[in-house]
């Protein structure tokens, strides 16, 4: 379980995820050996961990029916696939719901057809291409400081005045090939792990998180975030409804992604919830408050196999494995 501290820990971290403890003790209270222990216990344990991604390239969310018993070695065998970042074992019309980022539309193709396809069990694929995020998972916070808390947390530095305009394709290939791994890992070590200078990878990461390039986010296991239900929300509405459901769901605290889709839906969205009984009580008032909406399916998760290329156990805690998005073949189509 978490304690009052360490979900303070992960709220501040999830501000932001680079803060120093230095600069978090007078906002949390606590002093910086004491948050830097805390934490070490928290990522040991696999219940947050700290990581990033590129916003770039095609995403999909990928539906994968299977026969029963071949679901939990699908799951397994899916999670080596670098371009599967998230995997989810739900419940419902389909049996995996599967997040994927490529860098076209032929890659998603070449990996459903040729690689999904050929897991043993597996019966039928429907894919959903992303067209426009709304909500992004990094923004979902453990509410566990006060709004004058929050606005307390030191954000990342801006780039300094002389930092060069792009960042050198050197230096963005360091910051991709160390921070999905941990977002905190310190700017010393990515440059001496590339041959690089320390400034260097300091204005190259300053400069990609100003220009939105990068995003640094805090995951934490969902079974001790007090939101142990964790839902995907299938939604049809008339399209020039969806600017404005967008606005409301950026303002509910449940709702952790939501995303325009090109399929039979056009937009999905994923939802942490406290109680299984808030299931049916969330969608009825997502269609009161939007007329024309309707949630076509749902499906409640199981378990998470992998997030964010993390691995996770039976328990949603971070085992310590990761596969790297970067590890992706080419496409072959």
């Amino acid at each position: 379980m978490l304690s009052p501290l360490e979900k303070r820990i992960i709220h501040a971290l999830q501000v932001n995820p680079r803060a120093q403890w230095s600069e978090l003790a007078p906002v949390l209270g606590a002093a910086p050996t004491t948050l830097a222990r805390h934490w070490d216990r928290l990522r040991a344990e696999g219940l947050a961990w700290t990581t990033a991604f590129l916003p770039s390239g095609i995403g999909a969310l990928i539906d994968i029916s299977c026969e029963p018993r071949h679901v939990a070695g699908a799951m397994t065998a899916l999670s080596e696939f670098p371009e599967l970042i998230t995997i989810d074992h739900t419940a419902g019309q389909r049996d995996i719901i599967a997040t994927a980022m490529t860098r076209s539309h032929q890659e998603v193709g070449a990996l459903v057809t040729r690689r999904i396809g050929a897991i043993p069990g597996v019966l039928r694929t429907q894919t959903h291409f992303v067209t426009a995020m709304h909500v992004e998972a990094s923004v979902w916070r453990m509410r566990a400081l006060s709004a004058s808390e929050q606005a307390r947390v030191p954000l990342p530095r801006p780039p300094r005045r002389r930092a060069p305009r792009l960042t050198a394709p050197e230096v963005e290939a360091a910051l991709r090939e160390e921070l999905p791994r941990d977002a905190r890992v310190p700017v010393s070590r990515i440059a001496q792990a590339h041959g690089l200078s320390e400034q260097r990878v300091a204005d190259g990461l300053a400069r990609m998180l100003a220009d939105g390039d990068l995003i640094l986010r805090t995951d934490v296991a969902r079974p001790v975030t007090g939101w142990p239900v964790y839902t995907w929300y299938f939604v049809s509405a008339p399209a020039a409804l969806i600017p404005r459901m967008a606005t409301l769901l950026r303002q509910v605290p449940e709702v952790r992604t939501a995303m325009s889709v090109a399929s039979e839906h056009n937009l999905i969205m994923a939802v942490w919830l406290r109680d299984l009984s808030e299931v049916s009580r969330f969608e009825a008032a997502v269609e009161a408050a939007l007329r024309g909406a309707r949630i076509r399916d749902r499906g409640v998760v199981f378990s998470t196999a992998k997030h964010m290329g993390h691995h996770l156990d039976a328990n949603g805690h971070a085992t310590g494995v990761f596969t790297h998005p970067l590890a992706a073949p080419a496409c072959t189509a």
